[in-house]
């Protein structure tokens, strides 16, 4: 396939004053990046091709479009590529009526290099997964007097909470200062009394 379809310039020529330098500095930026990229005719619209689809635009009465084919894989921490309902026409840059409606070069750019690392991976390629940040660590529950006080009753309890991790020891508190009434909240004492002298953590029974 040629780097350049020659229905490419009667595409565009047919098109409206406003909408052919926007093609145009399309069409360029693709092939500045990449002379591997070639260009082709699908569905009567203008596509450019690296092992496969890569992008499209298009010219209309009013507007223009320009979107990549599996845009979604796309690194765009700035959010300027528009997906599904955000979009307001097709491809993923809305409704471009004039230059200035596209994004910098240096960012277009960005992305066509992207979506031809996406072809050379192929398609088992699997995408980087981004770092999660550590969760900040839960504040600290303080004891409640009376749970401190039933503690006090039972030394092998006692130890065994002493001995919990600090998560282990947030299950038993928040379970118990959770408890709506004064009765539900005795009854959760005494079964956490019991399950610690049995050297049992609060959620023992889903381990």
């Amino acid at each position: 396939m040629e780097q350049y379809d020659p229905r490419f310039d009667e595409y565009i020529d047919k098109k409206a004053a406003f909408a052919q330098p926007i093609l145009r500095h399309l069409r360029e930026l693709m092939h500045s990046v990449s002379p591997k990229i070639t260009e082709t005719m699908k569905w009567g619209h203008p596509f450019f091709e690296y092992k496969g689809i890569l992008a499209n635009m298009g010219g209309f009465k009013e507007h223009c479009v320009f979107g990549f084919w599996g845009s979604s894989a796309l690194n765009d921490p700035n959010g300027i590529i528009k997906h599904g309902d955000e979009k307001g026409a097709a491809g993923n840059f809305g409704r471009i009526t004039k230059l200035s409606d596209l994004p910098d070069d240096a960012i277009l750019k960005d992305f066509i290099l992207q979506a031809i690392a996406i072809k050379d991976a192929g398609p088992d390629a699997k995408p980087e997964k981004k770092p999660v940040p550590p969760k900040a660590p839960k504040a600290p529950i303080e004891m409640p007097d009376y749970f401190a006080a039933a503690l006090q009753t039972n030394q092998k309890a006692l130890e065994t909470f002493q001995n919990f991790s600090p998560s282990h020891k947030r299950e038993y508190l928040e379970w118990i200062i959770d408890a709506k009434t004064e009765a539900t909240r005795q009854k959760r004492i005494e079964t956490a009394l019991e399950w610690m002298t049995e050297g049992k953590s609060r959620n023992w029974k889903y381990k």
